[in-house]
């Protein structure tokens, strides 16, 4: 019942967006599928598995191309990606250092550049082939500087395969997309539950002292411990 009660509260937000996404598609074609998969990257809530999925049954429908639609797609994720990728590296001061409603202390967004030094290209790549991350991840790459170039060719070796693999099960069932929609609802909660289950990780972790700025802290206290043994004087 609580993953029909999820899917009612998604489907009442996001359907209009849907309906308005797939006249879009009818009236203008590739143009459409760059400009909504463009949105979808930017972090706005334009869900790219109802548009390529019903792109990929306009192609089935004779209307449209494979090639066309998973090279527009791509594309607009690509350039959805930079524009996110740009609000996190330009605004990261803004954003993050001086909002005091968002505000992040200095070893948070240090343990976050750390994070993207040691696994960003991993993080990158497989969340661009994973529902609702893939919308926010060039964000917090923008903040943590991620090298562009780099971002981007990750960006776009992720993206391919999304892409693809949806305009394919479109162009396979045609006019049943919305049923396909539907089951990939499921794929969503597991991302959801793996996003919660790491926040409160998260969580726990802080609250026993193992958060992000813990090695900072151990590094300021060893460099205290060491200036008090060297101190010539004795105090």
């Amino acid at each position: 019942m609580g993953h029909l009660y999820l899917a009612s509260i998604t489907d009442f937000f996001l359907d209009p967006i849907v309906n308005a996404g797939t006249d879009f598609i009818s009236a203008t074609g590739l143009p459409a599928v760059f400009v909504l998969m463009t949105l979808e990257s930017a972090c706005l809530p334009v869900p790219s598995e109802a548009i390529m999925l019903f792109a990929g049954s306009s192609v089935a429908a004779g209307e449209l191309t494979l090639f066309g639609v998973v090279a527009a797609g791509v594309l607009g994720n690509l350039v959805g990606s930079w524009i996110a990728y740009a609000i996190g590296y330009y605004g990261r001061i803004d954003l993050l250092e001086k909002n005091k409603l968002i505000h992040l202390p200095p070893r948070y967004l240090r343990w976050a550049d750390s994070w993207f030094e040691r696994y960003g290209d991993a993080t990158v790549f497989f969340s661009r082939m994973l529902p609702i991350i893939r919308t926010f991840i060039s964000l917090p790459a923008g903040v943590a500087k991620m090298p562009f170039w780099r971002f981007t060719v990750l960006t776009l070796l992720g993206c391919v395969p999304w892409v693809l693999m949806l305009a394919l099960v479109g162009k396979s069932v045609g006019d049943n997309w919305e049923e396909w929609r539907g089951h990939l609802h499921y794929l969503d909660y597991v991302v959801v539950l793996a996003i919660v289950v790491g926040v409160a990780y998260l969580i726990v972790r802080r609250r026993r002292g193992g958060g992000p700025g813990e090695g900072d802290a151990g590094e300021t206290a060893s460099g205290g411990g060491a200036a008090r043994a060297t101190d010539p004087s004795g105090a």
